[in-house]
């Protein structure tokens, strides 16, 4: 094995660097970003407010009312969509009867998931992508099922997110594979993730990633009331829930404690959604949801999958999970005026950046390793090529133990990379680059001898 120095491209991609970063935009990607609309997010708030209630234990035979009514239309915009993707785009509502479980749900409910798979191109390419948001809505007592709760931001901003990117990338060719869905029971317990995630891991999908939106309309909070469309919170968890006592001691013994999947893949969001959003900086929030809260993106890490939530910087506890009201002044409710549309359009954005850039790039490069044979001040590092994809190079990723995100990328064509870096000082990643310059989520080497 050559240990030769193969350093041909530096990049850098921290601001603390103080270097000029130049932003290399995929003409297809910038087209699609910059085709999202806030007017049909806007009709899409519309239509799902109209509703009335989209309680999981609402109304499902009505045609106007009640969560039934609401998926259904959602899965008529995804046939819609389907129409412009020459076969590639098909949906359905995936549903469960679960029973009464003495807690949130007090009778027999048919739940359902209103899904739209976009078909990868590449046949021999098992990648799976997920974007979902939570259609289902609720007032102030989670168990009441008729009265109005409009859900316009939570989470009706999630949903209208990924219909947009479903009409707009349903009209794009990807060789991975794209789901868009809006899931249901995400108030009563995360019901319509956790049977989407356990049906995953049942029938072995490839999931790459998952993004996960609930919230991503509303620019302030309750408290302090200071408006701010320029800045978007991406969580994800750092140690994996799943299978965690196989791993810690490399975790513990090596420093990765910040560098599982999830975080890997929010470091991703940041940079690809900071990439070709303007005016918009993705803030890493290193836990995996909110304090007292959860969201659809659990299941799926507790499943071993890679996902994160993404949500609005400041939340209004004002609009959230309240009976429409008036109390001392105060407008009470989760009503569709109380949101910003540009936000919403920039999130969005960032949705279809980060799937697209996903979806498009190799895979990620297999049997990463780092060289621990001898001490030395430089790093050796060598891996495979991808399983599936054209590969034009290689990025190596290092960024200091301290760093929150990667500080350089070296390319290289070649499939190993000495650096003048210490392995003890850094940390180390590999990604896989495509001819257009997509890159795969990156992977942490393992350790070599």
């Amino acid at each position: 094995m050559k240990k030769a120095y193969t350093l041909l491209t530096f990049v850098a991609i921290s601001s603390s660097l103080q270097a000029q970063v130049v932003v290399n935009r995929n003409q297809d990607i910038d087209k699609m970003v910059k085709t999202v609309n806030p007017d049909s997010l806007k009709s899409y708030i519309s239509k799902m407010v109209s509703f009335g209630t989209r309680n999981t234990l609402s109304d499902i035979k009505s045609k106007t009312k009640g969560i039934g009514a609401a998926r259904t239309w959602v899965l008529n915009k995804f046939n819609q969509f389907a129409k412009q993707s020459d076969g590639r785009l098909t949906a359905y509502l995936d549903t469960i009867t679960f029973k009464p479980d003495g807690k949130r749900v007090d009778q027999p409910t048919l739940l359902g998931n209103a899904v739209a798979i976009l078909k990868g191109t590449d046949t021999n390419d098992k990648r799976v992508y997920v974007v979902s948001g939570h259609l289902d809505s609720r007032v102030t007592d989670v168990m009441n099922r008729t009265s109005d709760a409009p859900g316009a931001n939570d989470d009706g901003s999630g949903v209208a997110g990924v219909i947009e990117a479903a009409r707009i990338m349903s009209q794009y060719k990807f060789p991975a594979t794209i789901i868009f869905v809006a899931v249901s029971g995400e108030e009563q317990s995360l019901l319509g993730s956790g049977f989407m995630a356990a049906k995953a891991k049942k029938e072995n999908w490839n999931v790459d990633a998952m993004l996960n939106n609930d919230m991503i309309g509303s620019n302030n909070s309750s408290e302090t009331q200071i408006i701010d469309n320029t800045r978007l919170r991406v969580f994800s968890e750092g140690l994996p829930s799943f299978e965690l006592d196989k791993n810690a001691k490399s975790i513990r013994q090596f420093g990765l404690e910040n560098d599982g999947k999830s975080r890997q893949l929010a470091r991703y969001v940041k940079e690809i959604g900071e990439r070709y959003v303007d005016q918009l900086e993705v803030k890493l929030i290193y836990r995996n949801d909110r304090f007292l809260r959860g969201g659809d993106h659990t299941p799926f890490v507790e499943n071993g999958f890679t996902a994160v939530r993404i949500t609005e910087m400041n939340e209004n506890f004002d609009h959230q999970h309240q009976d429409l009201r008036t109390e001392n002044g105060v407008r009470y409710g989760d009503l569709q005026e109380f949101m910003d549309f540009e936000y919403l359009r920039k999130n969005t954005g960032v949705n279809i950046a980060v799937l697209a850039n996903l979806a498009k790039a190799p895979s990620s490069p297999t049997e990463v390793k780092v060289d621990v044979k001898n001490l030395s001040n430089s790093t050796f590092l060598y891996w495979k090529a991808p399983l599936n994809g054209t590969v034009k190079g290689y990025y190596v990723l290092v960024r200091e133990t301290s760093s929150a995100v990667w500080e350089k990328k070296f390319f290289t064509s070649a499939t190993e990379l000495r650096l003048p870096y210490s392995k003890d000082n850094y940390l180390f990643a590999v990604q896989s680059v495509g001819n257009d310059g997509n890159e795969s989520l990156p992977v942490v080497p393992g350790i070599g001898r």
